[in-house]
């Protein structure tokens, strides 16, 4: 069982709901994954118009918890000001905070990230901060407020998976009691049951799913993924070694001449 501030959660999947080919696919392929948390864009919904409204109703029929984002935001006030409208408008204090620091890898602002962190979890927001694999910057997050880490692997959308994985690793070594999600850079199944084999808690993704040529079956395979990857972890994974061992014990065998 997954347990984020407070809540406990059956899915260890948070799931995005933009660029999908239509609203039901997305819808479809929410209910395939199994997840219990989807990411809203409050730009979305305060730029959609009648649209807007209808996306918004879709995703409130779907029975899941919604977790707003300050995705484009490059400032602290203005991710500290989107932050206030989202729980205005979608009624919740829990806010996916993104204070994005370069344009073109969509690489967290860091310094942003921890001041705006600060004043958000003042105010009573539960924060969940997209953040880098940086051990110092965790540790200043969690000191601002934040109850659990959202670092990435890779930058958004890349479908790289894990770039650095002794970085994901070392945060889950030095925080084994925060709830660490993986946010940004999966792109494949294998990627989300590989950093669930290293305990981390959950995964949230977007594109993977949004792109895939049947979003829906891809939802699925993500959701069995980061199970796989979860009860993996908990079994106890062999780690790597140097030489071969057989599998077959060799004292005792008979031997021919």
């Amino acid at each position: 069982m997954l347990e984020l501030y407070g809540q406990k959660l059956s899915s260890r999947l948070l799931l995005g709901t933009a660029l999908y080919p239509s609203p039901a696919v997305m819808a479809e392929a929410v209910k395939a994954s199994g997840t219990e948390i989807v990411t809203v864009s409050l730009r979305r919904e305060s730029a959609g118009g009648k649209s807007g409204g209808q996306f918004w109703s879709m995703i409130q029929s779907l029975g899941v918890r919604v977790l707003p984002n300050t995705a484009g935001c490059h400032s602290v006030k203005e991710a500290v000001t989107t932050a206030r409208m989202a729980r205005e408008v979608f009624g919740t204090d829990w806010i996916k905070l993104e204070v994005i620091g370069n344009s073109d890898t969509l690489q967290p602002d860091v310094f942003g990230l921890v001041e705006a962190a600060r004043t958000l979890a003042a105010e009573g927001f539960a924060v969940f901060p997209y953040t880098t694999d940086d051990l110092i910057v965790a540790e200043r997050l969690l000191d601002a407020g934040c109850r659990l880490l959202m670092p990435w692997c890779a930058p958004i959308g890349s479908a790289r998976g894990p770039q650095n994985s002794d970085a994901l690793r070392t945060l889950r070594g030095h925080f084994p009691d925060i709830p660490l999600i993986v946010d940004a850079g999966i792109g494949r199944p294998s990627h989300a049951a590989t950093v669930t084999e290293f305990g981390y808690d959950a995964v949230l993704l977007n594109t993977a799913v949004a792109k895939a040529g049947d979003p829906v079956a891809m939802a699925a395979a993500f959701g069995k993924a980061v199970e796989a990857g979860r009860e993996a972890y908990r079994a106890g994974l062999l780690e790597p070694r140097d030489m071969a061992v057989p599998s077959t014990p060799v004292i005792g065998m008979a031997a021919f001449s």
